[in-house]
C-alpha cells in the first residue's frame, strides 16, 4: 500500500521527507499521516541521516493542514485537545531533532501545514504562483493548534504573530520572507538543490543561531487586546482565543505554552462556530462541483454531456455589470465583443474595465503584459459587429421587462440559431424577457453579483423552456469562469435577490417606525453581516433599490407592502453611493462616511433593542427562503446557505440563513419546554 509520506536518504546521507498522498489531489494531516510522519523520521534516522529535508511532490500544494472531515468530526473539547497534543509530539520530532531539519516549501503551506514549517530549522519557499504561506486557522473559526500559536511569536514577534493569526492571510513566497515567515525564497527549478545545498552547509557549520525576540510588556498586551476587542464585530471566538493562548503562553516554556494551545483548541474546534465555518467551507467545495442532477429540464436532441465550450462572448451594456462581465470573461481568456447604445458608454466602460486590470498589476495579481493581452482580447461596438459567432450573449442593460423583451428580439436575429442568449437580470423572469424568441430553449439566466471580479458567486436561472444542454453549456461557462454556481428555477427575484430584498424592505419598515439608521445597522453588523441593511442599499444603489421593491410588490402583491423612504431619497436626489453617487442614508466623502443629517426623519417612533431588529430581519429572511424551497425555486437549504453567504455575506460562522433556522427553532423548542 502506498504511504502518504516516504523517506530515502541519498548518497551523501540528506534524508528526504516527501509528502504524496496517493489518495488525495492534497496532502492533509490526519492520524495516519501523523503516524506516516513519525514513521518517515525515524527510518530515516535509522539510515544515519546528517539532515533531514521535508518536500512535497504535489506541485501546488506543500501540505494544506488538517483533514476539514476528520476534524469536524471529533466529537468533544478532550478528544480536539488530544489531537492537539498528538500534533504536538510528532512536530516535537523536527523541532528537536539532533540533526538540521530543512523545510522546502512550494504550493501551499496552510495551517497545520505550515505549523510543521514552523517546527523544522530552517525555511525555504520556491517562488511560484501556487506557494502560498500562512495561519487561515480563523477563517474557519478556530486558532492553530499544531504549534503555531507558539512558535509564531517566538519567531517574528508577539505584535506582528498577532496580526497574521487574527487576519488568516495567506501570503506568498516573497511577501513570507519579507513577514520573516520563511529564510530564503528560490526559483522553483532550483528548489531541491538549494535545499540540499543548505542541508549540506548545516551539516558542516550548523544551524544558524536566531535572536530570541524580545516579549512586549503586560500593559502593552492588555491595551492592544482592549483595542482589538473594540473593533470585532460578529463572532470573536476564534481572535479571542488566538489572543489568549499567545498572551498566556508568551512568558511560559515551550511546553507549557503547547499545553495551552491544546487546551483552548480543543474547545473552539468543537464549538459552534467552528462546525458552522467548517459547514460553510464544504458548501463553497461543493458549489465548485456542481450538476444539473435533479433539475427536470427539457431534452433538445443534444445531450448534456455534450455541453458546448463558450470560446466566444458577447456582452451588451457597457454599465458597471455589463463591464465587470466583458474584463472577467477576458481576464479567462475568452474573446468578448462589448456592446453599447452611445461611443461614450463604450468608452466609459473601457475606462472601468482598464481600472480594474490596472488594479490586478498593482497588487500583483496579474502581470503586466497578461493584463494587457486580456484587454486585447476585448473589440466594442455600437452596432452588432462581432455577434454573429458568439457563442454566448449576456444582456446587462436596464432592468426594464419591453426594453429587454425588444433587445432579446433584435438579438435573437444577429446570432446563430444555437446561441446562448442570457440576461443578467437580478429580479425580472426569464420566460418573461426572453420565452418570445426563436429557439427559446436556448434563453436562461445568469446573474453575476457585483462586483463581478471579486463576488464568488452566480446564479444560473433555467426557465420553462430552458434546455438541459444550454443549461449544461451555461453552467460549464460559469465554472470556467471561477465562480461558484447555484441554480434556480426562473421566478421573480429568483432566490439572492427576492430574498435579500424582502430583508431590505422590512429594514426600511422599521426605519419609518422609528428605528434610527445607526439603530438598525449597528444591530446587522453586531449580529455578524459585513454592513447594515441601510448602508447596503446606499451601496446597492437608491434606485435600484426603489425599483426592485417595486417589482417585489408587483409579483408578490399579497405580502409585500413596498416603503416610501427610498422613494423619498430618490425624490431629494440621494441616489446612494452607486456610480459615484455621494450621498444616499449616510454621506460619503471620499473614503469617510458620515450619516447623512438631510435624510427625512420618520413619522413614527418605536423603540428596538439589538436584538428584536435582528430577530425581525431574519425571520423576514427565513419565512421567504423556506417559501423558495417549497416552490421549487431552489433544491435543498445547503443552496439557500451557500447563495446568501457567498452572494451577499450571510455570517459563516452562523452556518448559514436555514442552518442558522434549524439551530434556532431547536434552542427555542427546548426552551420552551
Amino acid at each position: 500500500m502506498s504511504l502518504p509520506i516516504t523517506s530515502s536518504v541519498d548518497a551523501d546521507g540528506i534524508g528526504w521527507i516527501v509528502f504524496d498522498d496517493p489518495a488525495s489531489r492534497a496532502n492533509v494531516f490526519n492520524p495516519a499521516v501523523f503516524i506516516a510522519l513519525e514513521t518517515a523520521i525515524a527510518k530515516a534516522m535509522a539510515e544515519s541521516a546528517k539532515a533531514l529535508v521535508l518536500v512535497s511532490a504535489k506541485k501546488k500544494i506543500f501540505l494544506a493542514g488538517a483533514d476539514l472531515k476528520w476534524l469536524s468530526g471529533l466529537p468533544d473539547a478532550a478528544a480536539a485537545t488530544a489531537v492537539s497534543r498528538e500534533g504536538h509530539r510528532v512536530l516535537r520530532l523536527l523541532a528537536d531533532s539532533p540533526v538540521p531539519v530543512i523545510c522546502a516549501i512550494e504550493g501551499a503551506a496552510a495551517g497545520g501545514g505550515f505549523e510543521a514549517a514552523l517546527a523544522c530549522h530552517w525555511r525555504m519557499a520556491a517562488d511560484s504562483p501556487a506557494t502560498l504561506i500562512g495561519l487561515p486557522e480563523g477563517t474557519l473559526g478556530t486558532i492553530p493548534g499544531w504549534g503555531g500559536c507558539v512558535r509564531l511569536p517566538r519567531l517574528i514577534g508577539i505584535p506582528a504573530a498577532w496580526d497574521h493569526l487574527l487576519n488568516s492571510r495567506l501570503l506568498t513566497a516573497l511577501d513570507a520572507l519579507k513577514a520573516g515567515l520563511v529564510d530564503e525564497v528560490v526559483p522553483a527549478d532550483d528548489l531541491k538543490s538549494q535545499a540540499k545545498t543548505a542541508a549540506l552547509k548545516f551539516v558542516a557549520n550548523g544551524v544558524p543561531v536566531r535572536a530570541t525576540v524580545p516579549v512586549p510588556e503586560a500593559t502593552w498586551m492588555a491595551d492592544f487586546k482592549v483595542t482589538t476587542i473594540a473593533k470585532l464585530r460578529g463572532s470573536t471566538t476564534a481572535a479571542l482565543a488566538a489572543i489568549d493562548v499567545v498572551e498566556r503562553g508568551a512568558n511560559a516554556s515551550v511546553d507549557e505554552a503547547l499545553a495551552i494551545e491544546a487546551e483552548v483548541f480543543g474547545g473552539v474546534t468543537t464549538g459552534v462556530v467552528c462546525k458552522n465555518m467548517i459547514y460553510a467551507f464544504f458548501l463553497q467545495d461543493e458549489a465548485r462541483k456542481r450538476t444539473l442532477d435533479g433539475w427536470d429540464l427539457p431534452e433538445t436532441g443534444e445531450t448534456a454531456s455534450e455541453a458546448s465550450a463558450i470560446k466566444k462572448v458577447g456582452v451588451i451594456g457597457a454599465g458597471v455589470m455589463g463591464s465587470g462581465i466583458a474584463q472577467w470573461c477576458a481576464a479567462r481568456g475568452l474573446q468578448v465583443v462589448l456592446r453599447d447604445v452611445q461611443p461614450e458608454f463604450v468608452e466609459r466602460g473601457l475606462g472601468v474595465i482598464r481600472g480594474i486590470f490596472a488594479d490586478s498589476v498593482k497588487r500583483g495579481k496579474l502581470s503586466p503584459e497578461a493584463g494587457e493581452a486580456a484587454l486585447n482580447r476585448i473589440s466594442t461596438t455600437t452596432a452588432w459587429d462581432g455577434f454573429a459567432d458568439c457563442d454566448l450573449v449576456i444582456e446587462a442593460i436596464v432592468e426594464n421587462v419591453v426594453a429587454k423583451q425588444k433587445l432579446f428580439t433584435e438579438l435573437a436575429a444577429m446570432v446563430r440559431p444555437n446561441t446562448l442568449l442570457a440576461s443578467n437580470t437580478s429580479a425580472l423572469p426569464i420566460d418573461e424577457i426572453a420565452g418570445h424568441v426563436a429557439h427559446p430553449e436556448r434563453t436562461l439566466g445568469i446573474h453575476f453579483f457585483n462586483p463581478v471580479s471579486r463576488m464568488p458567486l452566480a446564479e444560473l436561472i433555467v426557465g420553462s423552456k430552458t434546455s438541459k444542454f444550454a443549461a449544461a453549456s451555461a453552467l460549464e461557462f460559469v465554472k470556467m469562469l471561477g465562480k461558484s454556481p447555484v441554480i434556480c428555477r426562473s421566478s421573480p427575484g429568483f432566490l439572492v435577490t427576492r430574498v435579500l430584498f424582502f430583508y431590505l424592505n422590512e429594514a426600511c419598515r422599521i426605519w419609518e417606525q422609528g428605528v434610527t439608521t445607526t439603530a438598525i445597522d449597528n444591530a446587522l453588523r453586531d449580529w455578524g453581516w459585513p454592513m447594515g441593511p441601510m448602508r447596503l442599499i446606499d451601496e446597492v444603489g437608491v434606485d435600484v433599490t426603489d425599483f426592485i421593491f417595486g417589482e417585489m410588490s408587483h409579483y408578490y402583491p399579497e405580502r409585500f407592502q413596498s416603503t416610501s423612504i427610498c422613494r423619498k431619497l430618490l425624490d431629494a436626489k440621494l441616489m446612494g453611493r452607486k456610480n459615484g453617487a455621494s450621498a444616499g442614508f449616510y454621506a460619503y466623502e471620499g473614503r469617510k462616511e458620515s450619516l447623512n443629517t438631510v435624510v427625512p426623519s420618520p413619522v413614527e417612533t418605536i423603540t428596538m433593542s439589538a436584538q428584536e431588529i435582528s430577530d425581525r430581519l431574519m425571520n423576514v429572511m427565513i419565512e421567504e427562503a423556506q417559501r423558495c424551497l417549497d416552490e421549487g425555486i431552489i433544491k435543498t437549504q445547503e443552496d439557500i446557505d451557500f447563495a446568501l453567504m457567498s452572494g451577499v455575506g450571510f455570517p459563516a460562522f452562523r452556518g448559514g440563513l436555514m442552518r442558522y433556522a434549524r439551530a434556532n427553532v431547536q434552542a427555542n423548542t427546548s426552551g420552551n419546554r
